[in-house]
């Protein structure tokens, strides 16, 4: 950064013909003064006098500048905004992405901030667990300077209320993106969203306090139910109070439920009922049984499925799921060692499943006829991953290693496996580009140096001696479609002033909220961390598939 810019008579200029003058000659001058240089030594004079250097910086117009700051990163464009007072306004009115620590002490610096910040159209508020909120005064105040706001994030903003959101809502109808977790308004201020945000595309909705089993009305989808496309419900008390919500969005693809209290198979069978479009459908530690997973088998378009410590079902339901849903694409199964789904579903989704691509399978026990069944139907596998499973051996792994033709990227944790068993890839699948291997006693070190060797442009990770105290868990609901990496570069309020009169400065703010009730913690076990095998299976599925789908 640091461009320097030309300031007439700001420097004198050396005479050439000046006999003291023998070398070269540099003016000391301020940073944003011009250098001149002049060249009187004899043999040197063939070069001529180099002159003003040119400052083309400040010849750029105003939008090709802005472009330019869209490639930096948040510190790089503080430092820019330094520079001058052109630069300074430039990168506040092209920054459209902005994250703010939300303590109640952010009242009295919306006016300046938002007057630089003038362009903002996705914000992030977050507040520490350990603070007082911004307030409802605070909110619209901010609404009325960005009523062209079309993504909101709040996180742990539990001073607002349903009174808050409705003015919220009024000022800010463009919204296309609602994300809000430990927040303390209930139904009505949902509502209100839903009903003047005719554009949201994406909601998501993680420990909303305000909805509980008391509410009397419930979440309905208003004007927006036309332009739902995702919708993402987290750790909800009361999560079936969002059911008329999720039936109403009519062109809904992407559900996710996640770890939320309540009866879900009346949900999921009201949606079967209707005309439906969704193609991604998760369920992660839910009350819901057979009947719900047959409901899913009534939705004609799903690709992708997520059935995660659902301990109700079983082979029944995925069978069904495996005749009526031909287009699946993805499968990931958390069978929890529960054994209820195995060799019977298995065999289904190989028989009825052409066109998977992806299968993980956690604590579930099957054996090399359901594998075979799968590997030799399923001819579009690319991806797989067998995890926590007391029946996979090396009979098991060598079927894969001979049947499927099309892996490119293959996990084994936690199964009794051997050197044997892993041998085999050194001549199977012949498009396996990389292979994890984790806690699996049976294979040695010595066997992923010789398969390294005998397959040089094969990756081989190998890591026996991994110890898991979580054990093995498929959950994905922290790496939901509004969760995913760091959105907004974050700003704190103790930098607001200095950002306002020269630079936005950016540090990373800590996670809004770590409340856990314990009815969740009682209630299935709710809650459980992510491994190590789910976190990088989840990396192979976005980078092999080309898209961010399989989250």
């Amino acid at each position: 950064m640091g461009q320097s810019s030309s300031i007439p008579g700001s420097t004198h200029r050396p005479s050439p013909t000046n006999p003291t003058h023998h070398h070269h000659h540099r003016t000391t001058t301020p940073r944003s003064e011009t250098y001149y240089y002049s060249m009187t030594d004899p043999d040197d004079n063939q070069f001529g006098n180099i002159g003003t250097v040119d400052d083309y910086i400040s010849e750029l117009p105003d939008e090709c500048l802005a472009s330019i700051f869209h490639f930096l990163s948040s510190g790089d464009r503080k430092n820019a905004s330094l520079v001058s007072k052109r630069w300074l306004k430039i990168e506040g009115q092209s920054r459209h992405r902005l994250s703010l620590n939300a303590q109640s002490e952010l009242l009295v610096q919306i006016p300046s901030l938002f007057s630089r910040f003038d362009a903002v159209t996705k914000l992030a508020l977050r507040c520490d667990r350990r603070s007082v909120s911004l307030d409802d005064d605070a909110l619209t105040l901010i609404s009325l300077r960005c009523k062209n706001l079309t993504r909101l994030k709040l996180r742990a903003c539990r001073e607002l209320t349903d009174a808050g959101m409705a003015a919220f809502a009024r000022n800010c109808k463009n919204l296309k993106k609602f994300s809000c977790g430990s927040c303390a308004f209930g139904v009505k201020g949902m509502n209100a969203v839903l009903d003047h945000c005719a554009s949201l595309e994406e909601l998501s909705v993680k420990r909303l306090r305000g909805v509980n089993d008391a509410v009397e009305a419930p979440v309905g989808p208003g004007l927006a139910a036309s332009s739902l496309r995702t919708i993402c419900l987290k750790e909800l008390y009361n999560g079936p109070s969002f059911g008329p919500l999720i039936v109403g969005a009519k062109n809904l693809k992407t559900l996710k439920l996640l770890r939320c209290l309540g009866d879900w198979d009346k949900v999921l069978e009201e949606i079967g009922r209707r005309k439906n479009c969704l193609v991604e459908v998760h369920l992660e530690r839910l009350q819901v049984t057979d009947a719900g997973l047959m409901a899913v088998s009534g939705f004609p378009d799903l690709e992708i499925l997520h059935l995660v410590k659902t301990p109700e079902c079983t082979n029944a339901g995925i069978v069904c799921v495996a005749e009526h849903c031909k287009l699946l694409r993805k499968l990931h199964i958390d069978g929890w060692r529960t054994n209820r789904i195995g060799n019977e579903g298995l065999i289904s989704i190989g028989k009825h499943c052409g066109n998977l691509q992806e299968l993980v399978l956690i604590g579930v026990n099957l054996n090399a006829v359901s594998l075979e069944a799968v590997a030799t139907n399923c001819q579009r596998l690319e991806r797989l991953a067998l995890c926590g499973s007391e029946t996979i051996g090396d009979a098991e792994i060598s079927c894969v290693a001979s049947k499927c033709v099309a892996l490119k990227k293959l996990c084994i944790k936690g199964c009794p496996i051997t050197d044997q068993g892993i041998e085999a890839f050194a001549w199977g699948c012949p498009n396996l580009v990389k292979i994890k291997v984790k806690k699996c006693r049976g294979v040695t070190s010595d066997l992923a140096d010789w398969l390294k060797v005998r397959r040089g442009s094969l990756m081989v990770n190998l890591d026996v001696c991994e110890v898991e105290a979580d054990g093995l868990d498929a959950s994905a609901s922290d790496g939901g479609a509004q969760e995913d990496g760091v959105e907004f570069p974050p700003m704190v309020m103790s930098q607001v002033s200095g950002a306002i009169a020269g630079a936005s400065a950016a540090v990373d703010i800590p996670s809004s909220s770590n409340w856990r009730p314990s009815i969740f913690k009682s209630r299935l076990g709710l809650f459980g961390g992510r491994s190590l095998v789910a976190c990088t299976f989840r990396r192979w599925s976005n980078g092999g598939s080309g898209s961010n789908d399989s989250s």
